[in-house]
């Protein structure tokens, strides 16, 4: 049984792939040609937890709350620009 070493920036990546970026760890570990298990012991030992995982997830909220504004007001800005146009054509 041949054990490989991988450095730690390596594992460090490997689970920001799963935990940051939602990949999973199934697909993960056969494009990187490591075991599922090996994962999810790097998982365990890298991954953010408590605060620091607490504040991440929170900004990833605020994140989506605003681009869903953003897209609601462009929207109604579309909208105003069209009936902008269409009523300065019926006056004039």
């Amino acid at each position: 049984m041949s054990s490989k070493r991988y450095t730690e920036e390596f594992r460090i990546e490997a689970v920001r792939q799963i935990t940051d970026r939602g990949h999973p760890v199934a697909e993960v570990a056969a494009r990187l040609g490591v075991s599922v298990h090996s994962l999810y012991t790097w998982r365990k030992r890298y991954a953010k937890s408590g605060p620091a995982q607490a504040a991440a997830d929170d900004q990833a909220a605020e994140l989506r709350r605003v681009k869903s504004e953003l897209r609601r007001v462009t929207e109604e800005r579309d909208i105003l620009k069209k009936a902008a146009a269409y009523f300065a054509k019926q006056s004039g």
